[in-house]
């Protein structure tokens, strides 16, 4: 992936330029020699944007319903602090 830079005036002059290079990474445009604005491909800023994955999604078990779980009665939670 490569990360090239366009200015303002060159963006202009020559969008197909920019595009041809958003193929290749995101083009940052700089307004007065600071980053304003990025170029992506379509199929990246999707990656991006949409592609995210809940964490309940990821946390989630297929089958978990299934397995059985009967953990032990815990009965000596709390003990008396021994302050001597």
């Amino acid at each position: 992936m490569t990360l090239t830079t366009f200015s303002s005036r060159e963006f202009n002059q020559d969008a197909s330029k920019a595009k041809k290079a958003a193929k290749s990474g995101p083009v940052v445009i700089t307004d007065r020699g600071r980053p304003a604005h990025v170029l992506l491909t379509y199929e990246d800023y999707k990656r991006l944007s949409f592609g995210r994955t809940r964490i309940a999604d990821l946390l989630a078990m297929p089958g978990v319903e299934t397995i059985e779980f009967d953990p032990p009665h815990a009965t000596d939670l709390a003990t008396a602090a021994d302050l001597s």
